[in-house]
């Protein structure tokens, strides 16, 4: 081995490819590769998002309307006929919290929960959530059980 044959190991290096705007004798002098005039051949030029060489962009051209309420809590509703076939499935037998509606897929770990009235419930479950609708805090109650409001 010696400094005639060391080279680099392979794929460290890269190709640095034509150094522009460093004298006409390199060929890429004067306009440095970025051609005559316009806003891309000036410094600090930048495209903002969207733009579409001066067409009217997609974002304006698209009607808008409606209100989209930034604030907006959305739940994921859970219907007592699920409920009552977890039951059935001998997957949930006296309470249903939070922890098993995540870990039985019903919901997402960041999701708020509320209980639907679809469906009947036989089975006596105390079943904790962020919601109840009205006929589901109800039909739990009269199936002996409790609804507890995280």
């Amino acid at each position: 081995m010696s400094l005639h044959n060391l080279s680099p190991a392979s794929g460290s290096t890269q190709t640095q490819g034509k150094r522009i705007g460093r004298g006409q004798g390199s060929g890429k002098g004067g306009t440095a590769a970025r051609g005559h005039k316009g806003a891309k051949s000036r410094s600090g030029y930048s495209k903002k998002l969207g733009f579409e060489g001066g067409q009217m962009p997609l974002q304006r051209r698209v009607p808008k309307f409606g209100f989209k309420n930034i604030n907006r809590v959305a739940y994921q509703g859970i219907n007592l006929d699920t409920l009552q076939e977890l039951v059935t499935e001998k997957k949930i037998t006296k309470e249903l919290d939070l922890d098993t509606i995540i870990a039985l897929r019903l919901a997402g770990k960041n999701d708020f929960v509320k209980i639907l009235g679809r469906g009947k419930l036989e089975a006596p479950l105390k079943v904790s959530a962020h919601k109840f609708s009205a006929t589901a805090k109800a039909a739990i109650e009269a199936a002996g059980g409790e609804a507890v409001i995280l």
